[in-house]
């Protein structure tokens, strides 16, 4: 299995550090709002690549955070006069639903940067001991010059970084490039009690510990979306391997940026989309289809013709799928001698999906080997065919789609009046403020492709 390595820049053969496991570190969202669907790839991409792994029959230990203290939270807590806390712990339960509804697996572990804050302290501890860092009025910073493989990752030299940066008085920093490790609190803001006074950690820190804590020193793979090569990743990277004295994450793997409709995502351009406003949309298979239709490290652009496209191409495998299903009711008996062959020419596209899956996990070409299969089931699995035939084609196209996270089940139709049943009954837990219940009543009719919207006029609804 080949993956493409940031730091190497080149494609190399994957070997774990623990054979037949895989320590896997994904950088999650900043709560302070629902997650868009730029948010979404990386989510997509990784779980794709930690289900693969899977597949192969590897024990993946998948770390993902959920920044949870941050300037846009605070900003939004001012805003809506409640506390950060409330405004993060709110955003992630919404975040959490939304990656249920794109078939993404729960994390082995989501940890909280505000539940870490002890361990952040020590490594920062740590670092200043060993002359990585040093504090001035509350704030501490790392000395970025001190650490002499930096830009490793990102192939930037500090030098002409430095030559674009001026050092702002208040800082009071060593070097221009030096950066935040804890900043001192401000008014109004949430804060914790450290060494150096009431305050909070920087961004970058929360995931070198988080990864040390649940994973390891060294990791086999850290990841996320193209953004976060620099400075995020970098900085990680020194502050982990100046505390650790060890290489910090054997494979960096980076999703590109997804453009809508060729440009930049914006909410200034008006093409900005939550995962929740495509939800409204589209089944959000179908985003997920969408999102595995090119390779992860190539630009993806979203439009509404693409989606179509990606609709119509999900519906040929789920309808061979329903197909399979119906002949699999009635068929009977075992392999018949002139059947042998097609059982062993299925083997075909499962070599094409695994050999395109380990060339850096190229779900473009995965899913062609898909479709090359659902052809060939739709020509030889006929009304005569034999259950063991029918069963095996089942099993294999419900594997291979289950790598990529698709669901080939069909969702019921469910009639208005159960609808409307439903509905009264929400409206009644309502009022009895048993807010789980309608919660739940809300989640069951998502499910079943019914979306609903509370108005002034009352709770409306339409199907997805």
């Amino acid at each position: 299995m080949k993956l493409y390595n940031t730091l190497s820049k080149k494609k190399e053969e994957f070997v774990p550090i623990e054979e037949g496991k895989v320590r896997m570190y994904v950088c999650g969202p900043t709560v302070y709002n629902y997650i868009h669907i730029g948010n979404a790839r990386p989510m997509i991409v990784f779980d794709t690549v930690r289900r693969y792994f899977e597949y192969k029959g590897y024990e993946v230990n998948y770390v993902s955070n959920f920044t949870d203290v941050d300037d846009k939270i605070i900003n939004k807590s001012i805003e809506e006069g409640i506390s950060a806390s409330e405004v993060s712990e709110r955003y992630i339960q919404e975040c959490k639903k939304d990656m249920a509804d794109l078939n993404i697996k729960p994390a082995t572990k989501n940890p909280k940067a505000t539940e870490e804050i002890d361990g952040m302290i020590v490594m920062i501890e740590n670092l200043i001991e060993k002359g990585y860092a040093y504090a001035v009025d509350g704030t501490v910073y790392f000395r970025t010059r001190k650490f002499d493989s930096y830009g490793k990752l990102s192939k930037k030299n500090l030098d002409e970084l430095e030559a674009g940066k001026r050092i702002a008085i208040e800082e009071q920093k060593e070097d221009a490039m030096d950066f935040v490790l804890w900043k001192p609190k401000k008014d109004g803001e949430p804060y914790w009690e450290s060494p150096w006074g009431q305050g909070r950690p920087g961004w970058h820190i929360e995931c070198s510990v988080m990864s040390k804590k649940y994973l390891g020193e060294t990791i086999d793979i850290h990841a996320g979306g193209e953004d976060l090569v620099f400075p995020h990743h970098e900085n990680e990277i020194a502050q982990s391997e100046a505390a650790n004295g060890k290489e910090f994450a054997k494979y960096w793997l980076h999703n590109a940026f997804l453009n809508i409709n060729n440009k930049k995502m914006s909410k200034s351009l008006g093409n900005f989309f939550t995962v929740r406003e495509i939800g409204e949309k589209y089944d959000l298979q179908i985003l997920r289809f969408f999102m595995l239709s090119a390779h992860y490290r190539s630009p993806l652009n979203f439009s509404a013709d693409l989606m179509e496209s990606s609709k119509n191409g999900l519906e040929r495998i789920v309808t061979s799928a329903e197909r399979l299903k119906n002949l699999a009711e009635k068929a009977e008996g075992t392999l018949k001698e002139e059947e042998k062959k097609l059982l062993e020419g299925q083997k075909e596209f499962v070599a094409k999906f695994e050999a395109a899956m380990e060339d850096d996990f190229n779900t473009a070409d995965a899913i062609s080997a898909i479709f090359e299969f659902v052809k060939f089931i739709n020509i030889e699995a006929k009304e005569d065919s034999s259950k063991e035939l029918v069963e095996a084609f089942q099993k294999t196209l419900h594997e291979l789609s289950n790598v990529l996270g698709i669901i080939l089940e069909q969702k019921e139709e469910i009639l208005e009046e159960e609808i409307e049943q439903l509905i009264a009954e929400r409206q009644e837990a309502r009022k009895e403020k048993n807010f789980a219940r309608a919660d739940e009543i809300r989640d069951i009719l998502l499910e079943k492709g019914i979306i609903l919207k509370d108005t002034r006029e009352g709770v409306q609804w339409k199907r997805a």
